[in-house]
């Protein structure tokens, strides 16, 4: 089987295509430049995964051009990387992928939707930064909200049994990590972890910079703090758990994933 990522060559992609490698599933990670000529990119492939740049201008579009290159490359199968709550009415760039996702379902493809929480992985450079004598994890939204906060790494072995196993067309999957946390959770887990106290720190999202986005992206994201002061981001642990049993793995807690990403931070 070989299996075409597009997006493979961001962090999610890169997990995926190591994810299909250990499998013994040969991966093609394909980046922007594949947009030259995405028919003859995709050649080949028996399926194909897609992942949009993060806060995408226009996710619809860009998915919609990868389902038109995927019929065009006889390509049958299809799995599409969106989001948990992805109908959010308040986030636009939640609603992008809503939209995408509606696509996907009526593509005429054998199609599986996976909508993960946010990764653990996503505070590790925060707290690899944290100093010797502690300090605090500061995020612009509210630490105390709940989160289905899930490893990187678990999410890409779930798309890899998506891809390469039967009974999965026509599925939708949210994929939360095994118990619902918060950044305090976060920050005490990484307390243990580092030998150092870590505190957990709403600061000001209206003094947020966001250094490098454009004012969209600033907008989008400004959007989305919003919504994890009032609500947070919870997921739910089955579907998850089980895609993974199928390989005989279980879900990986806060506390394990921090362990491993923060090893040898002194």
């Amino acid at each position: 089987m070989h299996v075409a990522v597009l997006g493979g060559t961001g962090k999610t992609g890169r997990a995926v295509v190591a994810a299909l490698a250990q499998g013994g599933v040969s991966a093609r990670p394909l980046g922007r430049s594949a947009f030259e000529d995405l028919p003859a990119a995709l050649s080949g492939a028996d399926a194909v995964h897609v992942i949009a740049p993060n806060l995408h201008a226009d996710e619809p579009a860009y998915v919609g051009s990868v389902l038109a290159a995927a019929r065009e490359a006889g390509i049958g199968r299809l799995t599409y990387h969106s989001v948990a709550s992805p109908y959010a009415p308040s986030m636009p760039h939640h609603l992008g992928k809503a939209v995408a996702e509606d696509l996907v379902r009526r593509s005429g493809l054998r199609w599986t939707i996976l909508q993960p929480c946010a990764y653990v992985q996503n505070f590790v450079a925060a707290l690899r930064a944290v100093p010797a004598e502690g300090g605090d994890l500061e995020v612009p939204y509210a630490v105390d909200t709940p989160f289905g906060l899930v490893d990187l790494d678990d999410v890409a072995a779930a798309t890899a049994v998506v891809l390469t196993g039967p009974g999965h067309d026509g599925a939708t999957y949210e994929l939360g990590g095994p118990a619902t946390v918060t950044v305090a959770h976060v920050g005490a887990a990484a307390s243990e972890v580092l030998g150092r106290p870590v505190t957990a720190r709403r600061t000001d999202p209206g003094a947020w910079r966001g250094d490098g986005l454009d004012d969209r992206e600033r907008t989008w994201l400004r959007a989305m703090f919003a919504y994890y002061d009032d609500h947070g981001l919870p997921t739910g642990p089955l579907p998850l758990a089980a895609l993974l049993a199928t390989v005989g793995r279980t879900p990986t807690t806060v506390g394990a994933t921090l362990a491993r990403e923060l090893a040898g931070t002194s």
